[in-house]
């Protein structure tokens, strides 16, 4: 049984999904989108059921201080969008304040280049946010 983390952004979407006894995570793959959401959706749509997948785990964004801000405003718009579509999936929204930043951390530390770096700093946040709900559930 996989689990997909989703790095859900305004223009790009990372994806990751766990090995098959979900104790780590894999970048996947970046969806690129600008102004039709029923582009990543029917692509991650795709994606849960080329994988398996039974649980989705969408990083949702907060302030510092806990409060839920625009930008987690649209992401629960999109998981209400993601549910509606997917039917019988667990959508889990997970705290993923500082993924992008430890994203970024991390390719800065292995040398990667500026102009490859958007290319991937979704998919490596979409691990975090996978890979932190895996170590939650006891498993990794």
């Amino acid at each position: 049984m996989r689990i997909m983390g989703i790095d859900y952004g305004d223009s790009r979407i990372g994806i990751a999904i766990s090995d098959p006894l979900g104790w780590t995570a894999q970048a996947l793959e970046t969806i690129s989108w600008k102004t039709d959401v029923e582009v990543p959706i029917k692509r991650i749509s795709e994606l849960i059921e080329d994988y398996e997948i039974k649980t989705v785990i969408i990083g949702f964004p907060k302030n510092m201080d806990g409060t839920v801000g625009v930008r987690g405003e649209k992401t629960i718009e999109f998981v209400e969008l993601l549910t509606q579509r997917v039917k019988d999936i667990e959508v889990i929204k997970w705290d993923e304040r500082l993924t992008t930043v430890a994203a970024n951390r991390t390719m800065h530390e292995m040398g990667v280049k500026k102009s490859k770096k958007k290319l991937v700093v979704d998919q490596i946040a979409a691990v975090y946010i996978l890979q932190g709900y895996l170590d939650s559930q006891g498993k990794a």
